[in-house]
């Protein structure tokens, strides 16, 4: 009696868990526990940083969505890029504005833009053989291209211009390759023609700049006392060839290579200022 009871107890616990382990077995086949896997893809190499500048929108920022606290600061940069002979006129020595050259006070890739600059600088320059910060780049234009003298660089016209520059630049990344800054020079082995260039400059330029250079209401002096001096980098052929083909006429440019080569020959063998230092 005593036995058959000892068995029956057996019975009734092993026979639950013999089951139990042959359904666990049976679900194995169709249910995994183990945990999940997932590998990255091959043959998807991470980008780099021209890919990720490339993909980045020219988006610069306005002059008024600013920060309160830079905002002053960002507008009289900003005027003073679009008004230089206004907001800036005792460091001028000319007639031309900073927007002359960087349309929409560089706010757009149709001019030199200066978008990303904040960004770029400092940075190693042929013309000084070193690196020069942004108070120096700033101070070479109002040198040559203004013919004038340096900002000092702990003064009020300075600090607004290298302010709106950070601004303009937000969010793009220190030292990476901006694609849309700088001029690229024209690739051509045409031999530039003063003479055919002062044929081009009187179909396509007098209009906007003077028959004799001097600039008109809507356009600046492209010669003489009035623009740039000679230590411009509008005063060498292959800075003014690249810059009338990309942008010249203004909103409609339609010059070739050539007559861009051509009309800058011609252009900067007018008079001009010299270029004479100031000092700093």
């Amino acid at each position: 009696m005593k036995k058959n009871a000892i068995l029956f107890g057996l019975v009734t616990i092993l026979l639950p868990a013999i089951a139990g382990g042959v359904l666990s077995l049976i679900l194995s086949n169709f249910i995994s526990l183990s945990p999940l896997k997932i590998s990255k893809p091959s043959g998807a190499p991470s980008p780099s940083v021209t890919e990720k500048i490339n993909t980045v929108p020219f988006n610069p920022p306005q002059p008024q969505e600013a920060p309160p606290d830079i905002r002053d600061a960002v507008m009289l940069g900003y005027n003073i890029l679009m008004e230089t002979q206004k907001y800036a006129p005792q460091f001028v020595g000319n007639k031309m504005n900073c927007k002359n050259c960087h349309f929409e006070a560089g706010r757009t890739k149709k001019g030199v833009s200066l978008v990303g600059v904040g960004a770029a600088y400092p940075k190693y320059t042929e013309r000084h053989r070193y690196s020069v910060n942004l108070v120096m780049r700033t101070n070479d234009c109002f040198e040559r291209s203004m013919n004038g003298r340096p900002l000092p660089s702990d003064s009020k016209e300075m600090n607004a211009i290298i302010t709106y520059l950070h601004w303009i630049s937000k969010g793009l990344p220190i030292y990476a390759e901006i694609p849309w800054l700088g001029l690229k020079f024209i690739e051509s082995t045409h031999r530039s023609n003063p003479a055919k260039g002062k044929e081009v400059y009187g179909q396509k330029c007098a209009a906007c700049h003077g028959i004799n250079g001097q600039g008109t209401v809507i356009g600046p002096p492209l010669w003489g006392k009035d623009s740039f001096n000679d230590g411009a980098s509008m005063a060498r052929v292959e800075y003014l060839a690249v810059f009338a083909r990309e942008f010249m006429p203004q909103g409609n440019p339609n010059l070739t290579d050539e007559e861009a080569l051509d009309v800058a020959a011609f252009a900067t063998h007018q008079p001009r200022p010299y270029f004479v230092p100031k000092g700093r």
